[in-house]
Order: structure tokens, then sequence, then C-alpha cells
């Protein structure tokens, strides 16, 4: 299973049933757990944590230091849950002095050349499409679709059960079960199909829906808005998470369309 032209340091701590093909490189200080096929040229380094059942295509580097220059060597990790998919030519930067850890959840796709930078925090469920790239500090909630060629600014984060048209770029948040696309980048509806998909019920998208209208249609501010929200809505767990979103938003969020 490990092939013998692989490199492995001798500290670096291998799972059971795992498959390392011809030149891999894997660092010291590297946590490998069972179950996962690591396929050749690909480079797993130093403060690299990745837990089971993962697969890591051609190319991806792992635990690279941060492109960051208030990097000073800090003892940091890059942390991988399980069953992702991780394919050729993704790079995951470990954390800085910021978090201290970027981390990558459970049950991911992250589809050829993705970057995902230090003390990013990606959720579970999520697809991520070629060459996405993401800065630092982004923050990306469960089941979320960002589409291929996405820019996305440091510290922005993104909502769940959402979806990002291809070639987009922003550098405020996008709040969850929504469709975020054209240029500039604005609300475009929320994600019907994907919510049918993940079995949500009508009622509940209704509700969802009710919520955006006076959020992007009322001509209200946020504030008042989410006011109006609380005061006139039932408060369940969607509605609320979307209130609490758009509260938290230290960057704002996302315009109407035109």
């Amino acid at each position: 299973m490990i092939s013998p032209l692989a490199y492995i340091h001798p500290e670096a701590k291998i799972g059971e049933n795992v498959e390392i093909a011809p030149f891999v490189f894997i660092d010291k200080n590297v946590v490998i757990g069972d179950n996962n096929k690591i396929m050749a040229n690909a480079n797993i380094l130093y403060g690299a944590r990745i837990g089971n059942g993962n697969t890591i295509f051609p190319g991806a580097v792992i635990g690279a230091i941060p492109q960051d220059l208030k990097f000073k060597g800090e003892e940091t990790t890059a942390e991988i849950g399980d069953n992702n998919i991780i394919r050729e030519n993704v790079t995951i930067n470990r954390g800085t002095a910021a978090k201290g850890k970027t981390i990558l959840g459970n049950n991911n796709l992250l589809m050829e050349g993705v970057h995902v930078a230090h003390d990013a925090l990606i959720g579970s469920g999520c697809i991520i499409g070629n060459s996405t790239k993401m800065a630092g500090e982004i923050v990306i909630d469960d089941h979320s679709i960002i589409s291929a060629n996405v820019l996305m600014h440091q510290f922005c984060r993104i909502g769940g059960y959402g979806m990002i048209q291809g070639g987009c770029r922003f550098s405020k948040d996008i709040p969850p079960y929504i469709i975020a696309g054209r240029e500039p980048i604005c609300y475009a509806g929320i994600n019907i199909v994907g919510l049918r998909r993940r079995g949500f019920s009508n009622e509940t998208i209704e509700n969802i829906h009710n919520a955006y209208r006076i959020i992007y249609q009322s001509g209200l501010n946020n504030t008042d808005a989410l006011k109006k929200i609380e005061d006139e809505m039932e408060m369940t767990p969607e509605i609320s998470y979307i209130v609490s979103f758009i509260r938290e938003s230290a960057r704002g969020i996302i315009p109407a369309g035109k």
C-alpha cells in the first residue's frame, strides 16, 4: 500500500490501510488517519493533520506555510476531516498566529486548482469549483456550492446551502440559502433547487423567501429589516440563522440586484 518510491519522514504518523503512491512527500509533524488514498506527487507538509477516508490527487499540497509575510514560523496546523476529495493541484496552507489552524471539515469536494489560504474555516458537505481562490481567514458554512474561478476576499463569510456563480469576486459576506451572481456580485434569489434537494419543505423554503423579500426588496436598511423579521415572522432555525448571520457580519452583505 506504500510505495518504496515515496518519502515518509520517520516521525510522521500513518494510520491503517493508507495507500501512498510513488513520489509522495510526507514531512515530519504530520498525522494521517486510516483508509486514505494519497496519489503520486502529492505533498503533505509540516503541520498537516488528515482524518480518515480522504482521497488526495496528484500535485496537491497540504500544510505549506502561509502566503502571509507576518508569518514567523509559529507552530500551526492544516486540519483535514474525513471523506474529502481533494483534486489535482489543490493547495491548503496552514494557519498563522491569528487562529493557529486552517480547517477543512468532512465530505467536501475541492476541485482542481483550488487554493485555501491560512486560517480559513471550511465546513462540511461543500463543493468548491476549479481554480477558486480563498484568501486568509475566510469562513464557508456547511453545504455551500461555489462554482469555478471564484475569488474570495480575506475575512469574508459564505452562508450555508447557497450557490455562487462561476467567475464571481466579492469582498462582502454572502448570506445563507441564496444564489449569488452577476457582475458586480449581488443577490439573485434563493437557492430553491438546492434547498429542495436537501429536503427542505415547501413551507420552510417560502419562509426563507419571505425573509429575503424583507431584506432585499422592502427598501429597509438591514437593521430595520432584521427587526421587522423578528417582529413579524416565526423564528425558526432557518430564519434565526439568517438574522444572526447578517447581524454578525463584519463586512456587510452583498447588495440586491438592480
